[in-house]
């Protein structure tokens, strides 16, 4: 009959709506993944992600932790020695005040013994000024009719100049207090009848970064032989373009190097992992791995935050089972340090691991990979199944902490460190010149150094500008 199609023409247009809704379901495919890929972007917040806080703006979600109740109440705990400003037992001045009159008979009181006295201190500043010394530097003529001349001391520079002790502060004011230019200005004038300029100012950082290249060198090697040692990088704004602050750090030194880029390269250059044998603690970067004579810890911080948001997004148990999980290896490994441990039971340990693995398996199983589509190249796994492949493939890293106890569950010691040139660059937007970015990191070096030997950061500073830099007494490996 006219107008009904072939058997060839209905095959036909039944090939094409096969190949049609593959082409859709491929489409639809890649749209959910996207869709996925944005909602858990859009989902992302310093809680559970390595977001800044920052970042949060005013929809900053509340605070959250993984640790554990303690039982104990807030604020000092009974027997805790807790904190006052206690009495000093040679006051500088003693003032006493008598009464004069009795408040019963109102009669004088000039010649009425004392039988009793109650003392209080009062802490304060007196006056601070600026105190001029002048130094004279005689000349002296010999009988033989030669003159000589006295040397004057290295602080007295000029006819007139500012001695250490105002270099240390305006050096402390920038270095340590991130007070911008203009501002620790007015702070010295204001505060310490110190009127100096904003030029003079700027001159410190630098001119205290040229006294402490002995100072990195020494804590440059020490780091590169220690047991553990923690890095981290973050992006920097120097001369209007992006660069790289690397740290190296443990408890008791902290290395700042400025680079170009993340790479091996510019780790290289900063001269610790290079020859580092210990362990190397840090996120995850993946040009860590290529020093390989190091072993590794990953910071298990990252993963809590990374597992929070997984679990957020797609509403699996796992990844907080896996969270849970890594908390209580943690406490374990507290409770037994308390003991005077120095390893995990191996039977605990076993079913600490077996558990982790039961619950990496369970999240394969949840977020199977991707089939390939025929394109070039792996398809992304997205954020659950990368997270889970990078726990499996590191897992030993992962467990460091575990099964070595000088290793920490975290990279906090690093990030506390880079923290502040996070702070630094929030209150300046960045450095104008490497030369200044420089200078800053080597001083912040030397202070933050000074810092975990509790060090007093003036008297550090003074001695530096006296030309006699503190040099810390580090710990052997």
């Amino acid at each position: 009959m006219p107008g009904v199609p072939t058997y060839e023409q209905l095959a036909a247009d039944n090939g094409e709506l096969k190949a049609l809704v593959v082409e859709l379901r491929e489409a639809n495919r890649v749209l959910l993944a996207r869709v996925s890929a944005l909602e858990a972007q859009m989902g992302k917040n310093s809680r559970n992600s390595s977001k800044p806080p920052s970042s949060d703006g005013l929809a900053k979600p509340p605070p959250r932790s993984l640790r554990r109740a303690s039982g104990r109440k807030p604020g000092k705990g009974k027997g805790d020695p807790g904190f006052r400003l206690e009495p000093r037992p040679d006051p500088d001045q003693v003032r006493t005040h008598s009464p004069v009159v009795c408040r019963g008979w109102w009669a004088g009181l000039e010649c009425a013994p004392v039988v009793a006295q109650v003392a209080r201190q009062v802490f304060d500043l007196p006056p601070i000024a600026l105190v001029v010394t002048e130094h004279r530097a005689e000349r002296r003529k010999c009988a033989c009719g030669r003159v000589s001349a006295a040397a004057f001391p290295a602080q007295a520079s000029a006819p007139t100049c500012y001695g250490p002790g105002v270099a240390a502060l305006g050096a402390y004011l920038l270095g340590r207090q991130h007070l911008p230019v203009e501002r620790a200005a007015e702070a010295m004038a204001d505060c310490f009848g110190a009127p100096v300029s904003t030029g003079y100012l700027a001159t410190l950082l630098p001119a205290a970064a040229k006294r402490l290249q002995g100072f990195l060198e020494a804590v440059r090697a020490r780091l590169a032989v220690a047991a553990v040692a923690h890095f981290d990088e973050t992006g920097a704004r120097v001369d209007a373009r992006l660069r790289w602050v690397h740290v190296a750090a443990n408890d008791t030194a902290t290395l700042y190097h400025l680079a170009g880029s993340r790479g091996r390269s510019a780790m290289d250059d900063a001269g610790v992992l290079p020859t580092f044998i210990g362990v190397a603690v840090h996120d995850g970067l993946a040009t860590y791995r290529q020093f390989t004579d190091a072993e590794h810890g990953l910071c298990n911080a990252h993963h809590l935050r990374e597992l929070a948001g997984i679990g957020e997004i797609t509403g699996q148990d796992w990844p907080t089972e896996l969270a849970e999980l890594l908390v209580s290896i943690h406490a374990a490994v507290l409770a037994a340090k308390a003991t005077g441990a120095t390893a995990l039971d191996l039977a605990a340990l076993a079913r600490f691991e077996a558990r982790y693995d039961e619950l990496l398996a369970t999240g394969q199983r949840c977020n199977p990979p991707p089939p390939r589509t025929g394109k070039r190249g792996r398809p992304k796994l997205g954020p659950p199944a990368a997270l889970l492949a990078r726990l499996l493939a590191h897992r030993a890293d992962v467990l460091r902490f575990a099964t070595n106890f000088d290793v920490p569950f975290d990279n906090n010691q690093a990030e506390r460190d880079i923290r502040m040139v996070k702070l630094q660059q929030k209150i300046s937007g960045g450095w104008r010149s490497e030369t200044g970015a420089k200078a800053f990191l080597d001083v912040r070096s030397y202070l933050s150094t000074a810092s975990k030997h509790r060090q007093h950061h003036l008297a550090v500073l003074r001695d530096l500008f006296q030309g006699q830099p503190w040099t810390p007494t580090l710990a052997s490996p």
